[in-house]
Protein backbone atom coordinates (compact mmCIF):
# COMPACT_ATOMS: atom_id res chain seq x y z
CA UNK A 1 0.00 0.00 0.00
CA UNK A 2 2.45 2.72 -1.09
CA UNK A 3 1.75 5.87 -0.87
CA UNK A 4 -1.36 5.24 1.41
CA UNK A 5 -1.95 8.40 4.12
CA UNK A 6 -3.04 6.17 7.49
CA UNK A 7 -4.64 9.19 8.77
CA UNK A 8 -7.24 8.75 6.03
CA UNK A 9 -7.35 5.17 6.24
CA UNK A 10 -8.09 5.77 9.78
CA UNK A 11 -10.82 8.42 9.34
CA UNK A 12 -12.43 6.33 6.69
CA UNK A 13 -12.60 3.32 8.72
CA UNK A 14 -13.59 4.40 12.29
CA UNK A 15 -16.91 3.49 12.40
CA UNK A 16 -16.17 -0.01 12.64
CA UNK A 17 -13.20 -0.19 15.15
CA UNK A 18 -14.14 -1.78 18.43
CA UNK A 19 -13.21 0.22 21.39
CA UNK A 20 -9.65 -1.34 21.74
CA UNK A 21 -9.19 -0.96 18.04
CA UNK A 22 -10.17 2.68 18.77
CA UNK A 23 -7.81 3.01 21.25
CA UNK A 24 -5.03 1.85 19.16
CA UNK A 25 -5.54 3.79 16.26
CA UNK A 26 -5.50 7.27 18.68
CA UNK A 27 -1.98 5.87 19.61
CA UNK A 28 -1.07 5.79 15.58
CA UNK A 29 -2.09 9.40 15.36
CA UNK A 30 -1.04 11.15 18.53
CA UNK A 31 2.67 8.77 18.78
CA UNK A 32 3.31 8.06 15.10
CA UNK A 33 6.73 7.74 16.05
CA UNK A 34 6.13 4.93 19.00
CA UNK A 35 4.65 3.44 15.57
CA UNK A 36 7.13 3.71 12.67
CA UNK A 37 10.30 2.66 14.79
CA UNK A 38 8.55 0.16 17.81
CA UNK A 39 6.65 -3.24 17.88
CA UNK A 40 3.39 -4.87 17.81
CA UNK A 41 3.78 -4.97 21.90
CA UNK A 42 5.05 -1.60 22.60
CA UNK A 43 2.07 -0.29 20.74
CA UNK A 44 -0.70 -2.64 22.40
CA UNK A 45 1.00 -1.70 25.89
CA UNK A 46 0.62 2.23 24.94
CA UNK A 47 -2.95 1.28 23.48
CA UNK A 48 -3.87 -1.08 26.67
CA UNK A 49 -4.72 -4.04 24.52
CA UNK A 50 -3.18 -6.85 22.89
CA UNK A 51 -1.04 -7.50 20.18
CA UNK A 52 -4.30 -9.29 18.27
CA UNK A 53 -6.31 -6.24 18.40
CA UNK A 54 -3.17 -4.55 16.94
CA UNK A 55 -3.02 -7.07 14.04
CA UNK A 56 -6.90 -6.85 13.45
CA UNK A 57 -6.29 -2.98 13.07
CA UNK A 58 -3.79 -3.65 10.29
CA UNK A 59 -6.09 -5.58 8.90
CA UNK A 60 -9.52 -3.62 8.74
CA UNK A 61 -7.39 -0.57 7.46
CA UNK A 62 -6.16 -3.00 4.10
CA UNK A 63 -2.39 -3.89 5.76
CA UNK A 64 -1.10 -7.14 5.18
CA UNK A 65 0.34 -6.96 8.89
CA UNK A 66 1.88 -4.78 11.41
CA UNK A 67 5.42 -3.92 8.80
CA UNK A 68 3.09 -2.65 6.22
CA UNK A 69 1.40 -0.47 8.58
CA UNK A 70 5.32 1.10 10.07
CA UNK A 71 6.44 0.81 6.50
CA UNK A 72 3.19 3.46 5.41
CA UNK A 73 3.87 5.84 8.85
CA UNK A 74 7.56 5.77 8.23
CA UNK A 75 7.21 6.62 4.48
CA UNK A 76 4.44 9.88 6.19
CA UNK A 77 6.97 10.75 8.58
CA UNK A 78 10.05 10.81 6.02
CA UNK A 79 8.07 13.37 4.14
CA UNK A 80 7.55 15.61 6.92
CA UNK A 81 10.70 15.36 8.08
CA UNK A 82 12.82 15.72 4.72
CA UNK A 83 13.97 19.61 4.40
CA UNK A 84 14.92 21.63 1.36
CA UNK A 85 18.61 20.86 1.48
CA UNK A 86 17.96 17.05 1.14
CA UNK A 87 15.58 18.00 -1.68
CA UNK A 88 17.40 20.27 -3.92
CA UNK A 89 19.97 17.09 -3.71
CA UNK A 90 17.58 14.94 -5.77
CA UNK A 91 16.87 17.10 -9.38
CA UNK A 92 13.96 16.74 -10.68
CA UNK A 93 14.20 15.37 -14.65
CA UNK A 94 11.87 15.73 -17.79
CA UNK A 95 10.21 18.39 -18.74
CA UNK A 96 9.81 20.64 -15.13
CA UNK A 97 6.76 22.83 -16.26
CA UNK A 98 5.04 20.13 -17.50
CA UNK A 99 5.90 18.58 -13.91
CA UNK A 100 4.72 21.21 -12.38
CA UNK A 101 1.26 21.55 -13.62
CA UNK A 102 0.52 17.65 -13.18
CA UNK A 103 2.06 18.28 -9.79
CA UNK A 104 0.01 21.30 -8.57
CA UNK A 105 -3.45 19.99 -10.55
CA UNK A 106 -3.04 17.32 -8.09
CA UNK A 107 -2.01 19.36 -5.15
CA UNK A 108 -5.61 21.61 -5.39
CA UNK A 109 -7.87 18.66 -6.80
CA UNK A 110 -6.67 16.40 -4.13
CA UNK A 111 -6.63 19.32 -1.08
CA UNK A 112 -10.54 20.06 -2.31
CA UNK A 113 -11.42 16.66 -3.12
CA UNK A 114 -10.42 15.33 0.24
CA UNK A 115 -12.03 18.05 2.27
CA UNK A 116 -15.02 16.67 4.49
CA UNK A 117 -18.27 18.45 3.49
CA UNK A 118 -19.50 18.80 7.67
CA UNK A 119 -15.85 19.86 8.51
CA UNK A 120 -16.43 23.03 5.89
CA UNK A 121 -19.62 23.83 7.27
CA UNK A 122 -18.34 24.07 10.43
CA UNK A 123 -15.49 26.13 9.56
CA UNK A 124 -17.19 28.45 7.68
CA UNK A 125 -20.00 28.76 10.62
CA UNK A 126 -16.89 29.91 12.81
CA UNK A 127 -15.77 32.14 10.10
CA UNK A 128 -19.26 33.82 9.79
CA UNK A 129 -20.26 34.30 13.65
CA UNK A 130 -22.45 37.44 14.08
CA UNK A 131 -20.32 38.31 17.43
CA UNK A 132 -16.78 36.74 17.15
CA UNK A 133 -13.49 37.62 16.24
CA UNK A 134 -11.41 35.92 13.49
CA UNK A 135 -7.51 35.75 13.70
CA UNK A 136 -5.15 34.34 11.01
CA UNK A 137 -1.80 32.87 12.26
CA UNK A 138 0.28 31.11 9.52
CA UNK A 139 4.04 30.17 10.24
CA UNK A 140 7.06 31.97 8.18
CA UNK A 141 6.40 30.09 4.80
CA UNK A 142 2.69 30.76 4.54
CA UNK A 143 2.93 34.11 5.71
CA UNK A 144 1.27 36.01 2.46
CA UNK A 145 -1.43 33.51 1.87
CA UNK A 146 -2.13 34.77 5.61
CA UNK A 147 -2.39 38.06 4.51
CA UNK A 148 -4.58 37.49 1.87
CA UNK A 149 -6.98 35.49 3.22
CA UNK A 150 -7.41 37.95 5.98
CA UNK A 151 -7.30 40.70 3.52
CA UNK A 152 -10.56 39.04 1.69
CA UNK A 153 -12.42 37.84 4.83
CA UNK A 154 -12.20 41.17 6.13
CA UNK A 155 -13.93 42.48 2.90
CA UNK A 156 -16.84 41.01 3.69
CA UNK A 157 -17.22 41.33 7.50
CA UNK A 158 -15.82 43.26 10.92
CA UNK A 159 -13.65 41.91 12.96
CA UNK A 160 -10.44 39.99 11.14
CA UNK A 161 -6.86 40.03 12.29
CA UNK A 162 -4.09 38.81 11.18
CA UNK A 163 -1.59 37.78 14.17
CA UNK A 164 1.84 39.06 13.29
CA UNK A 165 5.30 39.93 14.75
CA UNK A 166 7.49 38.74 17.24
CA UNK A 167 6.34 36.49 19.92
CA UNK A 168 6.07 39.11 22.21
CA UNK A 169 3.58 40.74 19.77
CA UNK A 170 1.96 37.28 18.84
CA UNK A 171 1.10 36.54 22.25
CA UNK A 172 -0.27 40.44 22.73
CA UNK A 173 -2.38 39.73 20.06
CA UNK A 174 -3.91 36.68 20.94
CA UNK A 175 -4.44 37.57 24.91
CA UNK A 176 -7.49 39.41 23.15
CA UNK A 177 -8.84 36.31 22.23
CA UNK A 178 -12.35 35.75 23.93
CA UNK A 179 -14.57 32.27 24.11
CA UNK A 180 -16.13 31.85 20.92
CA UNK A 181 -13.65 33.42 18.92
CA UNK A 182 -11.78 31.83 15.44
CA UNK A 183 -8.16 31.22 14.88
CA UNK A 184 -7.29 30.10 11.47
CA UNK A 185 -3.78 28.65 11.00
CA UNK A 186 -1.55 27.18 8.48
CA UNK A 187 1.81 25.03 9.05
CA UNK A 188 3.10 21.97 7.01
CA UNK A 189 6.13 20.34 7.98
CA UNK A 190 8.64 20.87 9.37
CA UNK A 191 6.47 22.46 12.13
CA UNK A 192 7.34 26.02 14.04
CA UNK A 193 7.41 25.19 17.66
CA UNK A 194 5.90 28.99 17.80
CA UNK A 195 3.01 28.30 16.15
CA UNK A 196 1.99 25.32 17.94
CA UNK A 197 2.53 26.88 21.41
CA UNK A 198 0.44 29.69 20.27
CA UNK A 199 -2.39 27.45 18.40
CA UNK A 200 -2.23 25.65 22.06
CA UNK A 201 -2.65 28.92 23.51
CA UNK A 202 -5.18 29.76 21.92
CA UNK A 203 -7.53 26.55 22.34
CA UNK A 204 -6.58 26.75 26.06
CA UNK A 205 -9.04 30.00 25.59
CA UNK A 206 -11.37 28.86 24.31
CA UNK A 207 -10.86 29.64 20.86
CA UNK A 208 -12.42 27.74 17.76
CA UNK A 209 -8.92 26.28 16.19
CA UNK A 210 -9.55 26.06 12.21
CA UNK A 211 -5.91 24.47 11.39
CA UNK A 212 -5.00 23.76 7.34
CA UNK A 213 -2.01 21.22 7.71
CA UNK A 214 -0.19 18.33 5.81
CA UNK A 215 -0.76 15.21 7.53
CA UNK A 216 -3.71 14.32 10.14
CA UNK A 217 -0.73 12.85 12.46
CA UNK A 218 0.90 17.10 12.01
CA UNK A 219 0.31 17.95 16.22
CA UNK A 220 -1.25 21.07 14.60
CA UNK A 221 -4.15 19.26 13.54
CA UNK A 222 -4.40 17.12 17.07
CA UNK A 223 -4.81 21.05 18.53
CA UNK A 224 -7.35 22.41 16.16
CA UNK A 225 -11.33 21.92 16.52
CA UNK A 226 -11.32 21.29 12.33
CA UNK A 227 -8.86 20.23 10.73
CA UNK A 228 -8.24 20.01 6.94
CA UNK A 229 -5.26 18.21 5.03
CA UNK A 230 -3.71 19.78 2.06
CA UNK A 231 -1.45 18.38 -0.50
CA UNK A 232 1.60 20.61 -0.93
CA UNK A 233 3.88 18.33 -2.73
CA UNK A 234 6.53 20.41 -4.68
CA UNK A 235 8.09 21.11 -8.11
CA UNK A 236 11.99 21.06 -6.52
CA UNK A 237 13.24 21.55 -3.42
CA UNK A 238 10.13 23.60 -1.83
CA UNK A 239 6.64 22.86 -0.45
CA UNK A 240 3.42 24.13 -2.59
CA UNK A 241 1.28 26.30 -1.24
CA UNK A 242 -1.33 25.77 -4.01
CA UNK A 243 -3.56 23.46 -2.59
CA UNK A 244 -3.83 25.90 0.69
CA UNK A 245 -4.64 28.42 -1.26
CA UNK A 246 -7.59 26.90 -3.25
CA UNK A 247 -9.18 26.06 0.32
CA UNK A 248 -8.79 29.15 1.83
CA UNK A 249 -10.63 30.56 -1.31
CA UNK A 250 -12.92 28.02 -1.15
CA UNK A 251 -13.57 28.82 2.92
CA UNK A 252 -14.13 32.68 1.87
CA UNK A 253 -16.51 31.66 -1.19
CA UNK A 254 -18.61 29.76 1.91
CA UNK A 255 -18.27 33.03 4.31
CA UNK A 256 -19.38 35.31 1.34
CA UNK A 257 -22.28 32.94 0.27
CA UNK A 258 -23.55 32.60 4.31
CA UNK A 259 -23.10 36.38 4.78
CA UNK A 260 -24.50 37.46 1.12
CA UNK A 261 -26.74 40.17 2.82
CA UNK A 262 -23.95 41.85 5.09
CA UNK A 263 -21.43 41.11 2.70
CA UNK A 264 -23.18 42.51 -0.16
CA UNK A 265 -23.23 46.13 2.32
CA UNK A 266 -19.41 45.29 3.40
CA UNK A 267 -18.43 45.55 -0.64
CA UNK A 268 -20.48 48.30 -1.59
CA UNK A 269 -19.00 50.69 0.96
CA UNK A 270 -16.15 49.63 0.54
CA UNK A 271 -16.01 49.99 -3.56
CA UNK A 272 -17.79 53.48 -3.12
CA UNK A 273 -14.17 54.33 -0.65
CA UNK A 274 -12.44 53.15 -3.24
CA UNK A 275 -14.13 55.32 -6.30
CA UNK A 276 -14.13 58.25 -4.31
CA UNK A 277 -10.60 58.49 -3.36
CA UNK A 278 -9.66 57.33 -7.14
CA UNK A 279 -7.49 54.56 -5.95
CA UNK A 280 -7.82 52.56 -9.11
CA UNK A 281 -6.48 53.29 -13.03
CA UNK A 282 -9.55 51.33 -14.77
CA UNK A 283 -7.05 52.10 -18.28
Amino acid sequence: MHGVNVAALIEQHQVRFTPAERRTAAVVLDQPQLVAFGTVAELAKAASTSGASVIRLCTKLGFDGFSSLQDSVQRDLGRQLRPATARIRQPESGDLLSRALAVELDNTQGTIEGVDRKRYQLAVEALTGSTNRVYTLTGDASRGIGFQFTSDLSTLRAGVIQVTGSEVQVYRTLAELRPGDTLVTLDLARYDAWLLKAAGAAAARQATVIALTDSALSPLARIADVHFVVRAKGVGPFDSYLGALALLNSLVAGAADRLRASATESLDRIEDAWSEAGVFIDE
